[in-house]
């Protein structure tokens, strides 16, 4: 069974949906490998309030990022890798200049797939999108002015990136060892992950620097933490000692540790947070 395909990180606030953000799914053709395309769905008038602080949480998710300025008729652009730990990305256009945002969300295992070098080193790293994607920069960032909604936008960019899936660059180790992760939940040691897949621990790191840039192990935990989080939203009776003997936490405290360290916060802030773009929200019960 390919987990890969029932596999959906979430953000710090996933109900999120307003027009300054919104998410259009992929084509299924390009479902395994993009979560989404997200970014605003209308050219808008930027205003000081428009750049506050937002909270970015470890979603094993890799994003090309583009902000559209109209008004300067410039186009600036970048990746970002991996992140391992929660931080406050902070908006810097104009006051007054009409803008947009356009991005595209892979999962973590997935970018190298439209990449033209290796992820290595990008581990909560920001680089300029030519520099691993120049063919997919070169095609799609002189459209981006002229492509007005997040839908026309996104459509043109999956077709670009459905003809270059149709021969997607893939290790088959990495692949079953990232099936292998999202099967047992991020629970099972990379001793083990090596094992199944017929090569030594240091390998299979190798690999993963290659391919992800992220050790197995630390994808293993980032992986625990999202199907964690997934059940804090959306299971009612959610139970902290049950989850630390569903994911394999050493004991309550451990799973707190973690949580609030890729989290930045304790379980209740965080639904609190999620939980504010959603109305009529009675009570919410860390």
């Amino acid at each position: 069974m390919n987990y890969k395909r029932s596999y959906c990180p979430l953000t710090a606030t996933p109900f999120k949906r307003n027009p300054s953000y919104a998410e259009i799914a992929p084509d299924r053709q390009l479902q395994y490998h993009i979560r989404c395309f997200w970014g605003t769905e209308q050219p808008f008038v930027q205003t000081a309030g428009d750049n506050a602080s937002t909270i970015v949480i470890p979603d094993t998710c890799a994003d090309i990022i583009y902000n559209i300025d109209y008004t300067d008729n410039t186009v600036s652009g970048g990746f970002c890798g991996v992140n391992d730990h929660s931080f406050y990305a902070h908006g810097s256009r104009k006051a007054g200049h009409l803008v947009s945002t356009f991005a595209i969300r892979f999962y973590a295992w997935a970018a190298y797939a439209f990449a033209e070098d290796s992820l290595k080193s990008t581990l909560n790293g920001y680089s300029e999108v030519g520099s691993r994607f120049e063919w997919l920069d070169k095609m799609l960032r002189p459209r981006l002015l002229e492509l007005k909604t997040l839908q026309e936008k996104a459509s043109y960019a999956e077709k670009l990136l459905m003809m270059r899936a149709q021969n997607p660059k893939e290790n088959e180790i990495v692949e079953n060892t990232v099936n292998n992760i999202l099967m047992h939940k991020g629970s099972l040691a990379v001793s083990n992950l090596a094992k199944e897949s017929f090569v030594s621990s240091r390998q299979l790191e190798r690999l993963f620097h290659e391919y992800i840039g992220i050790t197995p192990k630390k994808l293993s935990n980032l992986i625990r933490y999202q199907f964690l989080w997934k059940d804090i939203l959306f299971e009612p009776d959610f139970n902290i000692l049950s989850a630390v003997h569903k994911y394999g936490y050493t004991d309550q405290a451990h799973l707190l540790h973690e949580f609030k360290r890729y989290h930045s916060m304790d379980i209740r802030g965080a639904k609190i947070l999620a939980y504010r773009d959603v109305a009529n929200i009675q009570e919410i019960r860390a």
